[in-house]
């Protein structure tokens, strides 16, 4: 009977549960999501696919044994989508087993817009494999089989996945340590090695999902390693949104840069460089339009430009902290001397170094330092894309070394600087995300406090709306991402700010405050384009090549119409560069239409056709890019309404 009343009290007990109406409940101690739901209502049980507690997902089978934040979350809600991808991802290889039953598993995580998972097979996978794979998902999905959860000591999972021939998940179960929980996901008969969280059935996927492509990839990304075949997809909440992504993916491709690049003579890789630009002279004169009209902004807001050397010795790298975070990303030199150079992979150790020639007082707070620094990183050969990602590429790198009571007002000065940057671009829709420390970081948690709060109300001041993005902040200091969003809805992070409270100290970098004391000085980190290479990517797929007059690298063809009108058309060229135009000249023996579809093709804004009459009567015809229409006008006017137009786009 005692123990009997020991368990009824141990039952009994309650705890309290907050739902995100700011209702508070008291619950029974081991209550599941499950039945937190069902106490609610009926409906929102059946709809329910996860519960979030204290902001982490969890299974609607998960326990509650103590006071927390709940959230009930049902398919409709945005952060349905991963869970739905996950389960898909494991239909996905479901299938694959039934199909092809040698087939070994590797991992498969969730991914942005979708899954993948990496399988070992003798005869890799092709694309025609896909139709039958996402045919056998469906049926799956339509047997409405549960995700149940059981957890397992490490030798009853390294005998489970022996039995199963799995040597991929053997190595990962052998990895793991003594400490580390180990579970396995059950849907139906089939089972995988996974941590969760899962919704309760598969009927809860839905059919809005799509396998896209096969691929290669080197087992724990490791050349070394065993290849492996990839297969991608996509899995959306409803039909609306897979069609929308679908049609997304079709337009980018239409808009990627790399041909884009091609077509309009911009740029160039090749072997012999992986991961790094050669830029032709039209995609160079855009490249140092964005420079030029940057440092003409920054000029405008009291910026000094300095420059630092790529090669610095590796202990500066180590007493930045960079060696430690970053090190196996640097390229280095072979040790031909005693030291070891690193080419950089930042600017910020540069600009501490520039800031600390000289003896500085309060009074020369802030200074704020930029640089336009070409830095290095090593990225996988597999992972380089265009200029989206490369691994040499020019920062629009600043540096502002303030007092703590400067931080607000700098902090606001740039987010207007960067929001205002923006709108010239024709990004408008600008979302702003807050990162809080990472688990690998440098300095004492005091001083992340110190800065996390300091960049907390520089925000409030604003008056700028902003997510927090947990975790994710720079290894020195909490940041503040800028996230466009581009013509076709994708997003894009560009700009950072920064706030580092650590660097300075580490570097030795200090101040002379009113009252004679020496005190460290706070670092704003400031990128607004961030890599220059990446936001030529993005602006050339936001526009689909059709770039503003202002940046167009030639705004104006002059083709003639007949080879008897030459000399009109040098002649108009002359007086259209006279007038700081961009100008090309066609007086190729070609017809003109030939000319005008070439010049579309390679997204020339303005053609200007001149034959006889033209040149008679002292005008031109003019056909802009996009517009099948042609206007007959005076030169004068044209050079006018030109002139108009590039004011009004900046």
């Amino acid at each position: 009977m005692k123990q009997s009343g020991e368990v009824s009290k141990k039952m009994g007990e309650q705890v309290e549960i907050k739902l995100t109406d700011g209702s508070i409940k008291k619950i029974l101690k081991g209550t599941t999501g499950k039945n937190i739901a069902e106490n609610i209502s009926k409906s929102l049980a059946k709809e329910a696919i996860a519960i979030e507690v204290n902001g982490i997902i969890k299974d609607l089978s998960y326990k509650i044994d103590a006071d927390c934040h709940i959230n009930i979350i049902k398919k409709d809600n945005e952060k349905a989508l991963k869970l739905i991808r996950h389960d898909c991802a494991h239909v996905m290889a479901e299938a694959v087993q039934e199909l092809f039953p040698d087939t070994q598993v590797a991992i498969g995580p969730t991914i942005e817009n979708g899954f993948y998972y990496d399988f070992y097979k003798k005869k890799p996978f092709i694309e025609e494999d896909l139709e039958k794979i996402e045919k056998r998902m469906h049926k799956i999905i339509s047997k409405n089989e549960f995700f149940i959860r059981k957890i397992l000591t490490k030798k009853e999972a390294m005998d489970l996945f022996k039995k199963k021939k799995e040597d991929y998940k053997i190595e990962i179960i052998k990895d793991l340590k003594k400490s580390e929980e180990i579970s396995i996901y059950n849907q139906g008969k089939w089972f995988d090695l996974c941590r969760g969280p899962h919704m309760p059935s598969t009927k809860f996927i839905g059919k809005s999902f799509k396998l896209m492509k096969v691929a290669g990839a080197y087992w724990r990304g490791d050349s070394k390693n065993t290849m492996l075949t990839r297969i991608y997809g996509t899995a959306w909440r409803n039909e609306n949104e897979l069609e929308k992504y679908l049609n997304q993916i079709e337009e980018a491709e239409k808009r990627d840069h790399r041909k884009l690049g091609k077509e309009m003579d911009l740029f160039h890789f090749q072997e012999e460089a992986p991961g790094a630009v050669f830029w032709h002279p039209k995609g160079w004169y855009l490249f140092q339009s964005l420079i030029n009209y940057m440092r003409e902004r920054q000029n405008n807001e009291g910026y000094v430009e300095t420059n630092t050397p790529e090669l610095i010795d590796r202990s500066l790298w180590e007493a930045s902290g960079h060696w430690e975070k970053f090190g196996d990303n640097m390229f280095t030199t072979d040790p031909k001397e005693e030291k070891v150079f690193a080419i950089k992979p930042m600017n910020c150790p540069g600009a501490v170094e520039i800031y600390k020639k000289g003896l500085k007082s309060y009074r020369d707070l802030p200074l704020r330092i930029s640089e336009f620094g070409k830095v290095h990183r090593y990225e996988p050969s597999g992972a380089l894309h265009g200029l989206m990602r490369v691994r040499a590429f020019t920062q629009d790198d600043a540096h502002i070394f303030c007092t703590e009571k400067q931080i607000t007002s700098e902090c606001k000065s740039i987010c207007d600087l960067i929001l205002s940057i923006y709108k010239d671009f024709g990004f408008l829709d600008v979302r702003i995300k807050f990162s809080d420390r990472p688990q690998q970081r440098v300095g004492d948690d005091d001083i992340w406090d110190k800065s996390e709060i300091a960049l907390k109300e520089a925000m409030e001041a604003t008056g700028l709306k902003y997510t927090l993005n947990p975790g994710e902040g720079a290894f020195y200091g909490p940041k503040l991402e800028f996230i466009l969003r581009d013509a076709i809805g994708r997003d894009w992070q560009c700009g950072t700010l920064q706030v580092d409270l650590n660097l300075p100290k580490r570097l030795g970098a200090s101040y002379i405050t009113e009252d004679g004391q020496k005190k460290t000085p706070v670092m704003l980190h400031r990128a607004l384009f961030g890599s220059l290479e990446r936001f030529t990517g993005i602006l050339i797929e936001h526009y689909a090549g059709n770039l503003p007059l202002w940046l167009a690298p030639t705004q104006i063809v002059i083709a003639t119409i007949t080879s008897d009108s030459n000399d009109y058309a040098i002649n108009l060229k002359s007086k259209f560069i006279k007038e700081g135009f961009r100008v090309e000249l066609d007086i190729r023996n070609e017809k003109i239409g030939y000319k005008i579809r070439e010049h579309s093709n390679q997204k020339k804004p303005i053609i200007l056709a001149v034959g006889k009459k033209e040149e008679k009567e002292e005008t031109v015809s003019v056909r802009k890019l996009g517009s099948s229409n042609t206007t007959i006008l005076k030169v004068e006017k044209v050079i006018t309404n030109l002139k108009k137009e590039i004011i009004s786009l900046i």
